[in-house]
C-alpha cells in the first residue's frame, strides 16, 4: 500500500461503469459485440451488454500474480473467444482498466489475428486509464496522471479464505 492506492466502493465501482456507458452512447458509435477481458473486465463488459443488449464475448487474459496478485508477469491470453454466436464486425473491447496498456494491445492484436477478416471497426473502453498505458483506450472514465494500484471492491474474495466464509455461513 502506498500513498497512490486507490479505494474503490461498490458504489462507486458502478457508478463509473454507468459512466463509461453514458460516454460510449453520448459519442453515437454503434457497436454490435462486446468482448471483454476476463477477469477484469468481466462485470465492464456484463453490465454493458445488459445495457446495450449487445451480445458479450469473453477473452481470458492473465497477466498478474505473485503476492497479493499485484505483480505484472507475461500476458497470457486464452486459445479461443468464448461466444455463443459468430463474432460481430463493430467491436467494443472492455476492461477495468489500462496500466501499461500491453494487455488491452496484446487482445487487439489477438483480435485482428484471429478475426482480421470480420472486423470492420474495433474500439476499446476501460474505467481506468493510467498515463504509463502504452496503449490510449477510445473511451474511458478517469485518466489517472499517476499509477496509483486500484483496490476494486471485488478483491476481497482474492485473499478470502473459503472455509472462513462457510463458517460465517453457519452462524447464520
Amino acid at each position: 500500500m502506498t500513498d497512490l492506492d486507490l479505494y474503490v466502493t461498490w458504489s462507486e465501482y458502478n457508478h463509473k461503469i454507468e459512466s463509461l456507458a453514458v460516454k460510449i452512447y453520448r459519442s453515437n458509435w454503434q457497436f454490435n459485440q462486446i468482448v471483454c477481458l476476463a477477469k477484469g473486465g468481466l462485470r465492464v463488459g456484463d453490465i454493458l451488454c445488459r445495457l446495450y443488449n449487445r451480445p458479450l464475448a469473453i477473452l481470458s487474459t492473465a497477466s498478474y500474480g505473485g503476492k497479493n496478485n499485484q505483480e505484472r508477469g507475461t500476458i497470457k491470453l486464452s486459445e479461443h473467444l468464448s461466444t455463443v454466436q459468430p463474432l460481430g464486425d463493430r467491436i467494443l473491447l472492455v476492461d477495468d482498466l489500462v496500466d501499461s496498456g500491453i494487455s488491452l494491445a496484446e487482445s487487439i492484436a489477438w483480435l485482428k489475428t484471429k478475426y482480421a477478416q470480420n472486423i470492420t471497426d474495433l474500439r476499446t473502453a476501460v474505467i481506468w486509464y493510467k498515463s504509463t498505458s502504452i496503449e490510449i483506450p477510445d473511451f474511458y472514465v478517469d485518466y489517472l496522471p499517476d499509477n496509483p494500484w486500484i483496490h476494486q471492491p471485488f478483491e476481497v474474495y482474492e485473499k478470502a479464505d473459503i472455509s472462513k466464509f462457510a463458517s460465517k455461513f453457519d452462524k447464520d
